[in-house]
């Protein structure tokens, strides 16, 4: 008896289901809202981005900066220097991120500058 009674259940699910689908296809103010909702999800996937972006470049610069106060002896010197550049990369990183500074050039990563044709001459 209760798999006839579970089986109704899921019947009549689906079968609101599909009515809802249908409601809501014909109601222009629900493809507003999803796409508000989709701009939202799409804000807070950047957001997160940037901040793990961040948050990671000064755990990676601290942990750094222990090793080598703890193999080299330096004190908390190290430490103090690499926290302090992992900041500067972190903010480097989510200001490259978000479009405020420009992305280095391919052939300046590579080490090569690009020749200028007043070098050929």
């Amino acid at each position: 008896m209760t798999d006839n009674r579970k089986e109704g259940l899921e019947d009549r699910l689906k079968r609101l289901g599909s009515e809802l689908s249908e409601k809501r296809k014909e109601d222009p103010k629900y493809a507003a809202d999803e796409a508000r909702a989709a701009q939202n999800r799409k804000g807070y996937q950047v957001a997160i981005k940037l901040s793990s972006e961040f948050v990671a470049a000064i755990i990676v610069g601290t942990l750094l900066g222990y090793l080598l106060d703890h193999f080299a002896g330096t004190g908390p010197w190290g430490m103090i220097i690499l926290l302090l550049l992992g900041f500067c990369a972190g903010v480097l990183n989510v200001l490259r991120s978000a479009g405020m500074v420009a992305a280095p050039h391919p052939a300046d990563q590579l080490g090569k500058g690009i020749k200028n044709k007043s070098d050929d001459a």
